[in-house]
């Protein structure tokens, strides 16, 4: 699934090519892809059709745009295949393409979607300490690379947690924004087991891993993000490059960059972890 690179990819898009303009309809053509808006796909086209979309945003792996109705936010689920394509409306409609907004400017912004696991929805907006967010994503922790993110509070709450260190990274509710991937080359970078228990990293420890985290998001975003096939891509429909930057992720036998040792896949939560196993010993229980 895209993770905060990949989305803040998407987001940066959009921000070019979609803020500032009129939507002016907006055709569903999958329920599914609208299944988490309650009322409908007839409902969501009829609110969204005439509004001028404000602003892009992002946080964590949650995506929405604002409207100048102050109340409404799109929020956007890319799920494992979702797709938010800019194209011109004469070109040809993508076999996957469950929704089309037509703006102003003679573009459409299409979500296309293979496996529709993802899907737009409309929420309010509600104010969680100081920031406003979509009614979905109020629940969702800050970023890592959200400017008002406290290191120091993640890391009291990660060294709460009698839990995997890794399965603490991928709690949005701790720290947002973070999966699979950026997980374990993140934990790879700072010489962390993901099997070690949260709570008993120092502090110092648990900085250092953030950092890594930060530093590791960033590469990517300036990469354009990770992307494994065609599913992810960004709004003109190109895919990042980060893939040939992983230290860890998806080299299982493969030489350590720091080591040579061959990085080790094992299984986790039915998904995998890649690790070094000389420069991330597993931790004795």
């Amino acid at each position: 699934m895209p993770e905060l690179p990949e989305v803040e990819v998407v987001r940066r898009g959009l921000a070019d090519h979609v803020v500032g303009h009129i939507v002016e309809s907006v055709t569903v053509k999958h329920p599914r892809s609208v299944r988490r808006h309650v009322l409908g796909g007839d409902d969501l086209s009829a609110r969204m059709s005439g509004l001028r979309v404000e602003s892009a945003q992002r946080r964590g792996k949650f995506l929405w745009l604002t409207f100048d109705d102050p109340d409404t936010a799109l929020v956007v689920h890319l799920g494992m295949s979702g797709q938010m394509l800019v194209q011109p409306a004469d070109a040809p409609l993508e076999k996957h393409a469950h929704i089309v907004a037509t703006l102003d400017s003679g573009a459409q912004l299409r979500f296309v979607d293979q496996r529709t696991f993802g899907g737009w929805a409309l929420h309010p907006l509600v104010e969680v300490d100081g920031t406003s967010l979509p009614e979905a994503v109020a629940h969702i922790a800050r970023d890592p690379l959200d400017p008002l993110f406290d290191a120091d509070a993640v890391v009291r709450a990660m060294r709460a947690k009698h839990s995997d260190v890794k399965r603490v990274l991928l709690d949005q509710t701790v720290v947002s924004g973070i999966g699979n991937i950026y997980a374990d080359e993140a934990l790879w970078r700072a010489s962390i087991h993901g099997e070690r228990i949260a709570s008993k990293l120092t502090r110092p420890a648990g900085h250092g891993l953030l950092t890594e985290v930060q530093a590791v998001m960033s590469e990517a975003l300036r990469a354009g993000g990770t992307s494994f096939d065609a599913l992810y891509v960004n709004v003109n429909g190109q895919s990042g490059y980060f893939e040939r930057s992983l230290a860890a992720y998806g080299r299982e036998d493969e030489p350590c960059r720091r080591c040579g040792a061959p990085i080790r896949r094992e299984k986790f939560m039915n998904r995998s972890s890649y690790s070094c196993p000389r420069c991330q010993p597993r931790p004795r229980r």
